[in-house]
Order: C-alpha cells, then sequence, then structure tokens
C-alpha cells in the first residue's frame, strides 16, 4: 500500500507598509501594500505653543499622537500589527532636545519640560542666523550661500546663549525624525537627509567610498570642526560629535534589530519590525511622487533615466512649500539650498527651495477677514472646504462680469507672499508681505479676490525659483504636486499657468505618507535600492496642462513682473528709513 503524504502550503503573508509622518499640527499613520495603494489612514493633533517668534512642541505628546494615529489606521485598515512588514518615519525638520536617559530638556524661556521641540518654522534665532552668517564659512556655499533660522545651527547657538541650564543638560540634539526612528529602535544613526539639509553635514565626504548598496552606518566624517568653532559650538564636537551625530545613513537603510519591545507595544506592532533611516517630511513626500509618471512617459529607455529625474522638480504643498529636484552634478545657486549630496534620492544631488508660508498666509488672510466667518459657516452647511466655496465664488464672479478668464479677476490686486520672510530665491528672512490695490470693500466677493491673488503670488514665486534655478543649469520642465494644497484644483491649474509646465499630481495624494513607507520598504529588504521601491510604489494621477490661451500668458507675465517690482520696492523703502532713523 503506497503512502501519500502532503505538506501543507504556508499561508500567503500580504506585505503593508507602514508610513508614519508628523506634520506641523498632527500626526498621520497610513498603511500602503506592494502596489503602493493606500490601505488606510488615520491622524491625531499635537499641541502647539506660540509665542512672538517662539514655536515649540513636545516630544512626548509627539509620539502619543503618532501611537494613536497607527493604532487607529490599523484598525480602519483591517490590518493586523504581524502585516506590518516595514516602518519609515517622516517628520517637519523641527530641533528635539533630550537629557542622558532620553527624557525632555526644556527650549522654552517658561522652563516648561514638556517644550522640548523647537519647531521648524520658529525664527527666534535671526540675529544668530546673520551673525553665523557673517562668518562666510566654505559650509555655506551648499545652503545657498547663507544659512536660514530655520535651519538648526543658529537655533542650537540660541539656545547656548540664552538657555544655559538645558545646553547643560541636553545629551543629544535631534531633529525631530531621526528622534522619532532612535525612540522607534534605540539605533541613534542619523539621516543624511536631516544632517546634510538642516546641520550642515558635508554629505558628499561619504562620495568617494560608499554607494546605497553598500551603505551601512557611516562613521560621520562630513562634520566641519571649524565651522562649528567658530561660530561658538566647539562644544559640540566633543565625544565624536556624539550629541549631533556619530554615524549617518542614506534614506531607508535598516537601523538596529528594528522596533524595540517598548516601541512595538505602544505602537501595537511586532517586535524586531524593520525601520529605515527616515526623511525630512517634505522630502518623504519627494520620494512618494518624483517616480509618478505617465505610462506613456514611464516607457522611456535605461540610458534617459537619470535624465529625465533631472528635469522634473516636486512641490510638496502644506503649511509652507518645498521646491525639490536633483541632479547628477552638483549646482551652486544663490539664495537656494544645496548642493546637498543623497539628501533625498540617494546618489543625486538635490536643490531645494521653498517658500516658508503657503497654506499658513492662505489661513491668515483667510481667518482675518470680516467675513471669513460667514463663509465658512456657510461651506460647512454645504459640506465642502471654505476652499472649494471660495473657488465656486470667484467662478460665478467671472461669469457675472463677463471676465474673459478667472485670473483676470485680480488685475488690480498683488500679493507679495512674503508674510514670513522670503526663503528662496532670494533668502530674506526680513522680507515681508505686500498687498497692492485694497479698497473699503468687506464683502465675501473681497475676501475671494485677496485670496485668490495670494494664491497667484504663491504661484509668482514659484516661478521665480524656478528661473532661478534654470538659470544656474537646470532644466526644470514638468512639475509633480503633493500635501495639502495640491487638492485645491484652483491652487494648481494657476500654477501650472503661471508657470507654463505641466503638473503632475499622484495616484496617491498621501504621497508623504507614501514616501515615508517606502522607507519601511527598502529597510525590509524589499527593494534593493530607494529609487527601485520609488518606481515600483509610484503611481500618476491626473496630469494639469497649463492654459494654451495667449492671454493668459500675457497677464501672468504682466502680473509677474509687478510681483518682482513689490520686493524691489520694498527694499527701497527700507533703505529710505534706516537712513531716516540713522
Amino acid at each position: 500500500m503506497t503512502t501519500t503524504t502532503t505538506t501543507a502550503t504556508p499561508p500567503f503573508r500580504r506585505s503593508i507598509f507602514l508610513g508614519i509622518d508628523v506634520g506641523t499640527g498632527s500626526a498621520r499613520a497610513g498603511l500602503f501594500d506592494e502596489a503602493g495603494k493606500l490601505l488606510g489612514s488615520a491622524s491625531s493633533p499635537i499641541q502647539i505653543w506660540k509665542e512672538g517668534d517662539c514655536v515649540e512642541q513636545s516630544s512626548t505628546d509627539i509620539w502619543l499622537a503618532i501611537c494613536t494615529a497607527v493604532k487607529r489606521a490599523l484598525s480602519l485598515s483591517d490590518v493586523a500589527g504581524e502585516e506590518v512588514t516595514g516602518v519609515g518615519f517622516a517628520a517637519t525638520c523641527s530641533l528635539v532636545a533630550v537629557d542622558s536617559e532620553g527624557q525632555p530638556v526644556s527650549v522654552s524661556w517658561s522652563g516648561d519640560t514638556r517644550r522640548n521641540v523647537i519647531v521648524w518654522m520658529d525664527h527666534r534665532a535671526v540675529k544668530q542666523a546673520e551673525r553665523i552668517n557673517s562668518f562666510n564659512s566654505p559650509v555655506l556655499q551648499y545652503c545657498g550661500g547663507s544659512i536660514s533660522p530655520e535651519m538648526q545651527p543658529p537655533k542650537l547657538l540660541w539656545v547656548k546663549e540664552n538657555l544655559q541650564e538645558s545646553w547643560s543638560m541636553a545629551w543629544r540634539w535631534m531633529d525631530l525624525s531621526d528622534w522619532l526612528s532612535y525612540k522607534a529602535t534605540g539605533d541613534d544613526t542619523r539621516s543624511m537627509c536631516t544632517t546634510v539639509c538642516k546641520w550642515t553635514y558635508l554629505g558628499h565626504a561619504h562620495m568617494q567610498h560608499i554607494d546605497e548598496n553598500s551603505s551601512r552606518d557611516m562613521e560621520a566624517c562630513g562634520w566641519d570642526d571649524d565651522f562649528w568653532e567658530e561660530i561658538g559650538l566647539r562644544d559640540l564636537v566633543d565625544g565624536h560629535h556624539a550629541k549631533i551625530g556619530r554615524s549617518v545613513a542614506f534614506p531607508g537603510h535598516a537601523l538596529g534589530s528594528g522596533l524595540t519591545s517598548e516601541a512595538a507595544k505602544e505602537l501595537g506592532l511586532v517586535t524586531g519590525t524593520p525601520v529605515g533611516t527616515s526623511l525630512i517630511d517634505a522630502h518623504a513626500g519627494g520620494v512618494g511622487v518624483m517616480e509618478s509618471v505617465p505610462k506613456s512617459e514611464a516607457n522611456e529607455s535605461d540610458d534617459d533615466d537619470d535624465d529625465a529625474i533631472c528635469r522634473r522638480m516636486v512641490l510638496v504643498c502644506g503649511t509652507s512649500t518645498c521646491h525639490m529636484a536633483v541632479s547628477r552634478s552638483k549646482l551652486f545657486i544663490p539664495g537656494v539650498w544645496g548642493p546637498f549630496w543623497s539628501a533625498m534620492v540617494p546618489e543625486f544631488w538635490l536643490t531645494e527651495g521653498g517658500q516658508s508660508a503657503t497654506g499658513a498666509l492662505l489661513d491668515y488672510i483667510i481667518d482675518n477677514h470680516v467675513a471669513s466667518s460667514h463663509l465658512a459657516n456657510r461651506a460647512a452647511s454645504q459640506n465642502i472646504s471654505l476652499f472649494q466655496m471660495l473657488n465656486d465664488l470667484l467662478a460665478q464672479m467671472m461669469k457675472d462680469t463677463g471676465t474673459p478668464f478667472i485670473a483676470a479677476l485680480t488685475a488690480d490686486l498683488h500679493v507679495l507672499p512674503d508674510f514670513h520672510g522670503n526663503r528662496s530665491p532670494i533668502a530674506d528672512p526680513n522680507a515681508k508681505g505686500m498687498v497692492c490695490g485694497l479698497n473699503l470693500d468687506t464683502s465675501e466677493r473681497q475676501l475671494a479676490l485677496q485670496y485668490f491673488a495670494t494664491l497667484q503670488g504663491l504661484a509668482y514665486g514659484t516661478r521665480h525659483i524656478i528661473e532661478h534655478c534654470n538659470e544656474h543649469g537646470h532644466k526644470i520642465d514638468t512639475l509633480f504636486a503633493s500635501g495639502g494644497l495640491s487638492k485645491n484644483a484652483l491652487f494648481i491649474q494657476e500654477h501650472a499657468d503661471i508657470i507654463g509646465c505641466p503638473i503632475i499630481l499622484p495616484r496617491e495624494s498621501e504621497s508623504v505618507l507614501l514616501g515615508a513607507a517606502i522607507l519601511g520598504a527598502v529597510a525590509a529588504k524589499k527593494y534593493p535600492t530607494l529609487r527601485d521601491a520609488m518606481k515600483a510604489l509610484n503611481a500618476a494621477g491626473q496630469v494639469i496642462h497649463p492654459s494654451k490661451d495667449p492671454k493668459v500668458k500675457k497677464y501672468h507675465d504682466a502680473k509677474y513682473h509687478i510681483f518682482r517690482q513689490l520686493y524691489e520696492q520694498q527694499i527701497t523703502h527700507r533703505s529710505i528709513m534706516a537712513e531716516a532713523l540713522s
């Protein structure tokens, strides 16, 4: 008698990648499958303290919000913690201070130990940034020629000069996304993204002897000790840079032994789940969208692959906007951050422009208008967003007035959107916003016009950044947009019309979460490189083309000319008043 033995086929185990993003106002978590499709997401608010130029948060509060968001996302997606294959973090480039036990160290005048995070948008260190720039250190050529008060060295110098007890207590100074991966794994390896973009780390120090495939925790050889000594922070060099990072790694590099048992329990996941080296949130948005090319363009040969990605710019549009482009060779562009080696896509140089207030500015313009609350109530009663209500109102105004195209409604209203300084390409943190063309009208329609002119001003600012980059070696001809403002159809169409480039929107609107999830996929060894993972998990959605009407182009060219004049007038006014007060 013959006996047949059968072996049970092990059950299929799907791969789910978890992306976690900490923005300015909330922590979010998203779960993606192997096709890069979002299975579900959730968010949880985080506390913020604003007092003048000081903006602070709590790392403890942020971690609790992350744990809440992850557990909600798992529940909403019907995904078990055991199914999560890899985890990645992205966050704002805020500065975290902790002591030798990993406990919060206050960075606040109040002394409140909860407030141990200086938020990215904090401008307390403007004078420290000016002083650092006066030294003309060679590292500054990799920051567009000058350091911003939104970067970490000025903030560190401010703490040392103003909060000496906190300075002596702090054991680690970390970018927020690095702190998150450290909290999750116990591994203090820093990201090439955060250190290069915000700390003046010279990533290209590794260029000759390391590549992505052979990358391990790399000893931090890119710190310029002379720079830190020159600006008065020599003590950060001590202990092989222990307080600011002894080792760095490419984004997506697997950290430690994955999630610690404590972190896994708090997140509802499994101990040892791989965690990738983190990214700044905007850069995660770039990773989540930059290979979202339509299928017709995706058939380009491999020989053209590097050239194609170098003709793209990603706009990550949220509270602020980051403008990111990559190149094979380093391009020094005055007033634009970079070139940063391997800060987003490994082994490519990153150019990073930006506007410090975009979504925040639109909110400010709307919220400070007398008609705002009434319009918001109407929008809520119709279950639409306030932006959609304003866009619909503008469309109706175009019909009622017989205006040939919607942009022409703002012919008499011009906005310079530098209400929080100019990050790029002028790099003037002292720049101010300007509005030309106000009257005594307090109606909803006037609010709509002010909103629209501000939106256009932001688009003119992006045009200025792109023109400046192309004048200095880039060849940008295609834009990708992600973030909350990319869901505003009028915002995107005006950008396409004003810049004259097509704008590709990703299939998955949550591209920052996807970019973070891609880090987890690479850490889990599901893809050999970050770019391979981007190609597999990015996908294109709608493509927005610029208007073909020559009258629209002529109109925007004229308004752009006025836009450029507004800053020149401001500089003249500043000079006149400085002389008067001298």
